[in-house]
C-alpha cells in the first residue's frame, strides 16, 4: 500500500540506489499512487537524494498538487546537489506562487547561498526570514550566522549571533570556526571562554577549530588547557581531534607532546602521519 511503498522509498538515500528507484516508482505508476501529494513528495526527495535532479524535478512539475514540504524537497535537492542557481530560482517561483517558507525552506535556500557565496541573494534570504517570524529560530539562526561567516562578512554574521535569543553548541562552534576562518583566532579563543562560561559544552568540531586557532597563534599555554579538556571529555581518541592536538604541540614548538599524542593515538589516518 502507499505507507509501503514510502517507507521503502525513505530507506533509499545513495546514488547507487537509483535504479531501485526507478523501479518504485514504475511500480507507484502502475499502482496509481504517484498522483498522491505524500508520495510525490518522497518520490522527489528520494531522487534528489540519489543525486537524480532531472528526475527530481520531473516528478516535481508532473505533481497535480503541492505542498510546503514538496516545495522544500525540490529546493533541497537542488542545493545538495549543487545546483545552486535552480535552487534559488524555485524559492522565488514558491514565493511568486503565494507559497509560505517554512523553517526548513529557508535553511535549504540559505545552504544555498553559502554554497555559492552569494551574500546579496542571502541578505534578501535574510530579510524574508525577519518578515516571516523565524529569525529567533536556534537552526534557522545557525544558518544565518554560517551564510555570513562563509560570505566573510564577520560583523554581519556576529550581530545576527548576539541578537540570538537560544545558542546551541552549533552556534557557538560556527561563530567561532568563523573568526578563525577568517584569521582572528584571538577572537576565536575569546568565545570559547565566554561558551564554556555559559556552560555551553563544547563537541569535537568546537575544539578542532579552537586548536587550530591555537597553533596559528603558537598560544601553547591556551592549547595545553583545552587539551586537558579534550582528554576529560573523552574526546582525544578521535582520531581528528587527536592530529589537530598533535598539529597544535608541533606548531608550537612541543615536538616531545606532539610524539607523545600521537603515539598514544588508538588510530592514525594519513593527515595524523603528515602532521607528525
Amino acid at each position: 500500500d502507499k505507507i509501503t511503498f514510502i517507507s521503502i522509498l525513505n530507506g533509499c538515500t545513495s546514488p547507487g540506489m537509483l535504479p531501485l528507484a526507478k523501479l518504485l516508482h514504475a511500480q507507484m505508476v502502475d499502482e496509481a499512487f504517484v498522483s498522491d501529494v505524500i508520495v510525490g513528495t518522497a518520490l522527489v526527495n528520494l531522487y534528489g537524494k540519489c543525486g537524480s535532479i532531472m528526475h527530481a524535478y520531473k516528478m516535481f512539475d508532473k505533481m497535480p498538487e503541492r505542498n510546503d514540504v514538496s516545495w522544500n524537497s525540490m529546493i533541497a535537492a537542488y542545493a545538495q546537489n549543487g545546483n545552486v542557481k535552480d535552487a534559488f530560482q524555485l524559492f522565488r517561483q514558491m514565493e511568486m506562487e503565494a507559497v509560505k517558507p517554512d523553517r526548513i525552506t529557508f535553511i535549504s535556500i540559505l545552504d544555498a547561498c553559502t554554497r555559492l557565496g552569494d551574500l546579496e541573494e542571502g541578505k534578501h534570504i535574510h530579510a524574508s526570514i525577519v518578515d516571516s517570524g523565524f529569525e529567533s529560530d536556534v537552526v534557522v539562526g545557525n544558518a544565518i550566522v554560517n551564510m555570513y561567516s562563509k560570505c566573510r562578512r564577520l560583523d554581519d554574521a556576529r550581530c545576527v549571533f548576539d541578537k540570538m535569543p537560544q545558542r546551541n553548541v552549533i552556534s557557538w562552534t560556527s561563530i567561532i570556526a568563523a573568526y578563525y576562518q577568517n584569521g582572528d583566532g584571538n577572537e576565536s579563543l575569546k568565545l570559547f571562554r565566554l561558551m564554556l562560561l555559559e556552560g555551553v559544552n563544547p563537541d569535537k568540531v568546537t575544539y578542532i577549530s579552537v586548536l587550530d586557532a591555537c597553533a596559528d597563534l603558537a598560544a601553547l599555554s591556551e592549547g595545553k588547557k583545552i587539551h586537558a579538556r579534550i582528554a576529560d571529555s573523552g574526546l582525544e581518541s578521535d582520531v581528528i581531534v587527536g592530529t589537530a592536538i598533535v598539529n597544535m604541540y608541533g606548531r608550537c614548538g612541543e615536538l616531545d607532546d606532539a610524539k607523545r599524542v600521537f603515539e598514544n593515538m588508538p588510530q592514525r589516518n594519513v593527515i595524523s602521519w603528515t602532521a607528525m
